[in-house]
Parts: C-alpha cells; sequence; structure tokens
C-alpha cells in the first residue's frame, strides 16, 4: 500500500519575495511522502462547497450512476476471464489422449462477454467524464464570477492589507485547484470506493482465507510506511527550507543584478548560490532517497503476499475445494487490491489540500464590502468643488487614529497643498474625500451634500487623479487616455494629450497612439507615462484633481512639462496636491501642514512665512536634508527648543 501524494500549496506558488527570509512551500511538491495544507474546519468549508454543486444535482447523479457502471463492469471482467480458464481448463484434461475437446462456443461467448464489459466500462467513463467536465466548469465559472464580483465591491482596506501575489494566488491557483479535484477527485472518489468494495465482496465470495492473507498485507505496509515517513520527513522539511533560501536568493540576485555587476559581487553572490545549492542538494537526495525505498519495499511485501495467494490457491485447487479459473480470478483481484486503497488515500489527501484552497477563496468572499449606497442617495448636480471637512476623524485601525478632528474648508478652484511626514494623514484624506474608507467621526460634504448622500460611481466621477506611481494597462496608448472617458473622440484623445505635453513623444512611436503598451509598460519612460496619466485626467475633465506628487520620479525637463500640464490641468479646479518638496507648493492658494493627523499650520505660503512658525522653519531647512521626514524631526525639534526659551 503506498501512501498519498502531494501537491505544492496553492498559496505558496505565487508568493513573492520581498527582501526578508521566505517561507518555504507547504510541501516538497508532488513527491510520495510529502505534506498538503489542510483546512481549518474540515466540515463547515465542506459543505459550503458541495453548496456549489447543488444546483447540479441531475448532472451529479448521472455521474455517480455512470460511475458505478464503469467500475462494476471492471471489476466483473476477472470472474469473466476464470470462466474462460476454466472453460479451456476442463476441454484441455476432458480431452484425455484423443485430443482437446474444448467448447469454442462458450468461449466466444465468455470472450464478447469481456470485450463488452470492457467497451461498455469505457463507454460509461467517457459519458461520466463528460458530464462531470460541463458541471465542473459551470460551477467553477460561477466561482469565479462571484468572487470577480466581490473583489470589485471589497473596502481599499482588503487591498492595501493583502499582498497582489496572495490575492492573484487565491482568484487564480486556489480556484483551479477546486476546478481540479471536482473534475477528477469526485468521480475518482466513487470509482475507487466502489472498486474496492466489490473486490472484497468478490473475494469474500471466492475464497474467504486468501482474502484474509489478502488483509494481513494491510497492517504490515502501514507500519513499513510510518516508519519510512518518520525518517523522511525532517528531510524534506529541511529541504522546503534550503528551496525557500535558493529561491529569495535567486529572485534577489535576479531583481538587483545591476547593482551586483556595478559593485563587482559576482563571484559572492555566485558562492553563496553554490552553498545553498550544495546544501539542498545534501537533504534533497536523502529526502528522495528515503521517500524512493518505500516503493520497492512496498512492492516487495505485496509481491510476498502474491506469491503465498498463489501457493494456497495450489493447494485449494490440489484439494479440490477450489478450481483454476478461480484462483486465476482471485489472483488478479488480490493484485488490484491496494490500487484503490491508495486512490482513495490520495483522493482524501487531495481534498484536504482542495478544502484549505476553498477556505483561501471563502475568505475573499466572506470579507466586508464597501457599504451599500443610500436608497434615497443624491445625484450630483452642475457639482462646483466645495470641499468642507467638518471634525472628521479617522482611523485604519480601532483606537489608532490617523485623522483627529480635521476642519478645513475649501472654495471651488482653490488648489490645497498638503505636507507632512510620512504617516501623518496625506494620503489618508485623499482616501477619505473619495470614500475609499468610511471616517469614524465627523461628516466630509461637498457642495454642501454629505458625500455618504451621494451614489459612489457620481461621487468618484468628481475626481481625477495623478498619483506618485502612474499605472497603465496593457494596451494601446489611444485606450490608456481614453480610460476615463471611453466615449471620448479621437480630437479629444488628441487635445488632452497636447495639453499634457505627450503628443509629441506618442507620434514619435512606432504606431502612434496606436501603440501598445507593454504589460509592465517597460517600452515607455517614467515621465511618458506621467504624462499619459496627466492626459487621461485632462480627458476625464475632473471637477476636483488629486495628485500625489507626480513629479518626483522624472528627469528636470520632463518635470518642467509635467508642472505645466498640471498648472493648466488645475485652472479653474479644486486641487488637492500631496508635497513631498516645498518648492512645488509655493504658488497654491492653501498649504496644510499636518503632522500625526492634525493640521498643525494652515495658509498661503507667504502668510506662513510671514508667521515664521513651523512651516517658516521647514522651509528655510528643507534643503539641508534630502529627507523631508528627516527634516521635519529637525525642525520639530528646533521648535520645542524655541518654545523652551520663549517660556
Amino acid at each position: 500500500m503506498s501512501t498519498p501524494q502531494t501537491s505544492q500549496s496553492p498559496k505558496a506558488q505565487n508568493r513573492t519575495f520581498t527582501g526578508r527570509k521566505r517561507k518555504g512551500p507547504d510541501g516538497p511538491g508532488p513527491g510520495f511522502l510529502g505534506t498538503v495544507e489542510k483546512p481549518k474546519n474540515f466540515k463547515t468549508t465542506l459543505n459550503r462547497l458541495l453548496g456549489y454543486l447543488k444546483p447540479h444535482r441531475v448532472g451529479i447523479t448521472v455521474v455517480l450512476v455512470l460511475a458505478i457502471l464503469s467500475t462494476a463492469f471492471t471489476v466483473l471482467a476477472p470472474l469473466v476471464i476464470g470462466d474462460i480458464i476454466n472453460v479451456l481448463f476442463e476441454g484441455i484434461v476432458n480431452g484425455g489422449t484423443e485430443g482437446f475437446s474444448i467448447d469454442y462456443s462458450s468461449v466466444t461467448t465468455l470472450l464478447l462477454l469481456l470485450l463488452g464489459l470492457y467497451v461498455g466500462s469505457s463507454l460509461f467513463a467517457y459519458a461520466q467524464q463528460y458530464i462531470m467536465a460541463n458541471v465542473t466548469q459551470k460551477v467553477v465559472s460561477d466561482l469565479r464570477s462571484e468572487v470577480g464580483s466581490k473583489l470589485s465591491r471589497l473596502r481599499l482596506k482588503y487591498y492595501d492589507t493583502h499582498t497582489h501575489g496572495e490575492i492573484m494566488s487565491r482568484i487564480l491557483s486556489d480556484v483551479d485547484t477546486i476546478s481540479n479535484t471536482l473534475q477528477q477527485g469526485i468521480v475518482q472518489l466513487i470509482t475507487a470506493t466502489v472498486t474496492l468494495l466489490g473486490i472484497i465482496l468478490i473475494m469474500l465470495y471466492l475464497n474467504p482465507l486468501l482474502t484474509f492473507i489478502c488483509f494481513m498485507i494491510l497492517p504490515i505496509s502501514a507500519v513499513l510506511t510510518k516508519m519510512i515517513v518518520s525518517k523522511s520527513q525532517p528531510y524534506f522539511k529541511q529541504q522546503q527550507e534550503m528551496m525557500a533560501d535558493l529561491n529569495g536568493h535567486v529572485e534577489e540576485m535576479y531583481t538587483g543584478h545591476k547593482i551586483i555587476k556595478a559593485f563587482g559581487q559576482e563571484r559572492k553572490a555566485s558562492e553563496k548560490f553554490d552553498g545553498v545549492n550544495e546544501g539542498l542538494y545534501d537533504v534533497g537526495w536523502k529526502a528522495q532517497f528515503i521517500s524512493g525505498i518505500a516503493m520497492p519495499v512496498l512492492f516487495s511485501v505485496q509481491n510476498i503476499g502474491y506469491v503465498i495467494v498463489c501457493i494456497v490457491g495450489c493447494l485449494f485447487v490440489l484439494a479440490g475445494s477450489m478450481n483454476i479459473g478461480n484462483v486465476q480470478s482471485f489472483i488478479l483481484y488480490s493484485k488490484q487490491f491496494t490500487q484503490p486503497i491508495t486512490q482513495i488515500s490520495t483522493v482524501i489527501n487531495t481534498i484536504q489540500s482542495t478544502l484549505a484552497a476553498a477556505e483561501h477563496v471563502f475568505e475573499i468572499l466572506d470579507e466586508d464590502e464597501e457599504l451599500l449606497d443610500s436608497p434615497d442617495a443624491e445625484d450630483v448636480v452642475n457639482p462646483k468643488g466645495a470641499v468642507v471637512f467638518d471634525h472628521v476623524s479617522f482611523g485604519y485601525e480601532p483606537g489608532k487614529p490617523v485623522i483627529r478632528d480635521l476642519n478645513l474648508q475649501i472654495s471651488p478652484g482653490e488648489s490645497v497643498a498638503i505636507v507632512g511626514p510620512t504617516g501623518a494623514g496625506k494620503t489618508t484624506i485623499l482616501n477619505l474625500l473619495m470614500r475609499f474608507y468610511e471616517i469614524d467621526g465627523g461628516r466630509i460634504l461637498i457642495d454642501g451634500t454629505d458625500i455618504t448622500r451621494l451614489k459612489r460611481h457620481d461621487l468618484r466621477d468628481l475626481f481625477g487623479m495623478v498619483l506618485q506611481t502612474p499605472w497603465l494597462f496593457n494596451g494601446t496608448v489611444r485606450e490608456n487616455i481614453a480610460y476615463g472617458n471611453e466615449d471620448a473622440s479621437n480630437d479629444e484623445i488628441i487635445q488632452a494629450a497636447e495639453a499634457a505635453y505627450a503628443d509629441i513623444f506618442i507620434r514619435k512611436l512606432p504606431h502612434g497612439y496606436d501603440t501598445v503598451i507593454n504589460e509592465d509598460a517597460s517600452n515607455i519612460s517614467e515621465g511618458q507615462k506621467q504624462m499619459l496619466t496627466i492626459a487621461r485626467a485632462f480627458l476625464s475633465d475632473p471637477v476636483i484633481l488629486l495628485l500625489d506628487e507626480a513629479t518626483s520620479n522624472v528627469d528636470t525637463l520632463t518635470e518642467v512639462h509635467i508642472k505645466n500640464a498640471m498648472a493648466t490641468l488645475m485652472k479653474g479646479r479644486t486641487s488637492f496636491v500631496i508635497a513631498h518638496r516645498l518648492s512645488t507648493v509655493k504658488n497654491a492658494d492653501l498649504i496644510l501642514v499636518i503632522n500625526k493627523g492634525e493640521i498643525i499650520e494652515q495658509g498661503s505660503h507667504d502668510e506662513l512665512m510671514a508667521a515664521d512658525g513651523f512651516y517658516a522653519m521647514l522651509y528655510n531647512s528643507q534643503f539641508s536634508s534630502d529627507n523631508l521626514d528627516e527634516t521635519f524631526e529637525q525642525v520639530e525639534k528646533k521648535m520645542s527648543e524655541k518654545s523652551s526659551s520663549d517660556v
């Protein structure tokens, strides 16, 4: 008897390296003595997964019947083979010295019956696979649709707290695992169970003693398997850890290949790889060698049992209590006896890993969604862009506020610059404006209307965003610009590109506006990407503009073009600008200095400089450090010293 095979955890298949030591896979892969990820709640997850099969009861019932018939035909075949041998044997024995007296008519009938059993079994198996494939793909399609719909309704918090690799793994790998198990595992479990029961019943019918001998093989095989597993598992565990180290090292070296070459560290990187590789080889061959012993040992035990069955069967024939055909049939059944046991063990193990994968998918489906729009939500009519924060408080986690009692009034068309260190709450303000998160207290009003009274889609249509890291999808330049306004004409797209200073470089691309941007947008520069996102914002014609330091990753000339484009884009629009360099906010109508979720100063650049407070000291000190966070720390220290001296 063999132990169940394993498969790598779906969750582990898409893990990404983050610069720290990665956790290895949950098992050594589809090895003979591997491990699988187990579900946290087997019964609940199983019942929930079976719920997706309920609409397909009829199809599954037909599959069950076909599987039973296919298996029954296969199980009956050795009995017919035994009858054929009996007819032939009797013909030889009864012929005596006069020659064979074989009943060829009976042999032909039995051969046709045997052929019918095998053909019928194959046809039933084909039909069951065909029906089950349709059922499985329909179930998986429904599940994917449900997950896809759910992802569009999830709160932004979910994406902030889960890596892209993990989300992709749950959508793709985990759902594929469910699909494969539904397609193969269920049918295999049914056929293996029916086969095992049929073989046991027929073996008991043929000879109980020989059946007992076959059963004696099982505990011996189980004990030997357990002994081998206890020896191999520590090496498999080390193999996982070493493989994780090797994968992490290779990925780290690949992503930092230029730096390695620049500092001449190729030899050191190669030596480290060789060391990890040698360690992996050492534990790998031990793990595979010990686990590889299992099959020969178990086959030896099975063959010994097979020999004993043959000898005892011959003795029964000589004693006249069994005929030779029945012995031959029993031998065939004894050879098949352990196969369904192995299949059942494998399927049970597979089902455990599948339910673990299903749990990952169900965790997405159980996540909190964005609050539904109010039934009496108001439509946005002639928006102007006035924004009010009225005693707004918010925290990403309970008891850890990021924004504290924020009060702010912005008139239509005003530009607001937000200055502050990392974690001060700058980006949070933009997230709250677009209602990506629900506030804990207070109100946010746009044109006098609480944003919770507006439909989310209408609310977000008011905004245009240009982020620090531009986002483009795999499509043409034209499609990327028109992403926020798919009904835009070609002339409008070109006008938006011209306003964003992007038209010149677009026309130099191989296919102009029809040039396809790669999946990683590697065929255009960072500055060009940013110009396209600004053109996208121009085309969407937003009432309120949100800018998150769009010039931080570009060269000087491109920065000038982008600043000019943004200045044009901001005209007549309410604008919120997150500033990382204070030189970019001098012309803002209002500057907010935020620290620890509170506005500590606000006013125009001239007003704040005249006040000679935190902003003035920050502005004068920014050139002593390239790091705004360090500058904030220095200014906070100086302000504290100044307050102490004033006292």
